[in-house]
């Protein structure tokens, strides 16, 4: 890992000292205080960092040409340079990884869509597994988890469901999912013992404010028509389901779930803007692609990215060759944790090598 120079380090220092002065004038209102504002919160983790590796290199420097007459003065100032050398390297990592390019999404909320794959009903029952394990683990970090539509099968899987995951950094943690997750057991349904192979894939979408995504009303047709399928008397017979189409790009965001047809519009609507931002990160990361292949995971949701199989009681993360013997911990929620640390921290390790050349 490359040295990053004193003066890269003093650069930061006066920068984060300017951003402290302005802010504590009181001379900033609106948006040139909300600007510098997010600039201090994005440059204080890298500044605090930054002024432990200038203290730490500095000691080492002046131990270092210290020529004390005195033994017992000598032994103490090698002890702390070897000290010094054993936590510096560690420091100048953290700070590395603090001043990596963070992509401007992480701190968002996320939408979360899974669909069954391949495999019929059991698709359709692993996809329901996938989705409670999301909510579970979503749950232990403390997020709120809104279901915004959900087309049910027959035996109670999910064909398809979408789900709102709100709070901080949900995309940030969540974002390695995206990609096509396979289970192999005996389905519910076999009555053989044969074990199956079936799929469901995960895509999440960093979800926009609407500020990020401004969508011109002569550029959407909507149609509402009456809902079918599950959902009790009063859906069947309202005119209130929701078909909404942007015509520029020919995204399609459908929604039936509420009784009201305002709602079903404002939850198709929430979906289109979530779809649209994600069309405009990967048309702005096609620009990046060799910058990307120093990524995990490239997002790609045709991406075998995961296998759990029950026989063995395994989840295999395939990306980084990860084997867990916890699925049933893993499918709990909580044992998803260790799946997405693992995953965070070989990314940062990918982009740190790319970064040294």
């Amino acid at each position: 890992m490359s040295t990053i120079t004193d003066q890269r380090l003093q650069q930061i220092g006066a920068r984060f000292a300017e951003l402290e002065a302005r802010l504590a004038s009181g001379t900033l209102e609106g948006e040139a205080f909300v600007a510098a504002s997010r600039d201090y919160a994005e440059l204080e983790p890298v500044a605090r960092v930054a002024s432990e590796v200038i203290g730490m290199r500095g000691e080492l420097a002046s131990l270092q040409v210290l020529q004390d007459p005195d033994p017992e003065m000598r032994a103490l100032a090698e002890e702390e340079i070897g000290r010094l050398r054993e936590e510096l390297p560690e420091a100048e990592r953290r700070l590395a990884l603090a001043m990596l390019p963070r992509d401007a999404a992480d701190q968002r909320p996320a939408m979360l869509e899974i669909r069954a794959g391949t495999g019929g009903d059991e698709a359709a029952l692993f996809a329901a597994d996938l989705y409670r394990m999301y909510e579970r683990y979503a749950a232990e970090q403390g997020w709120r988890v809104e279901m915004i539509s959900a087309n049910a099968s027959d035996i109670g899987g999910f064909k398809e469901v979408v789900a709102n995951v709100a709070g901080t950094g949900v995309f940030a943690k969540l974002k390695f999912e995206s990609g096509v997750h396979r289970v192999q057991r005996v389905p519910v349904t076999e009555s053989g013992g044969r074990i199956h192979t079936s799929a469901a894939t995960v895509a999440v979408l960093p979800e926009p404010s609407e500020v990020d995504v401004q969508i011109d009303d002569k550029d959407l047709k909507i149609d509402i028509y009456r809902a079918s399928g599950a959902g009790g008397q009063h859906v069947n017979t309202t005119d209130s389901a929701v078909r909404i189409t942007h015509l520029p790009s020919g995204i399609v965001v459908t929604q039936q779930d509420e009784r009201s047809q305002h709602k079903n519009k404002a939850k198709a609507m929430q979906v289109l803007r979530a779809r649209l931002y994600e069309k405009m990160r990967e048309e702005a990361h096609g620009a990046e692609a060799e910058a990307r292949k120093a990524m995990v995971g490239s997002g790609d949701r045709s991406e075998r990215i995961r296998t759990y199989n029950f026989p063995q009681g395994r989840v295999t993360d395939h990306r980084i060759n990860l084997t867990l013997h916890r699925l049933p911990e893993i499918l709990e929620g909580p044992g998803l944790a260790e799946l997405v640390d693992a995953l965070i921290a070989e990314d940062e390790a990918k982009r740190l090598a790319a970064m040294d050349g």
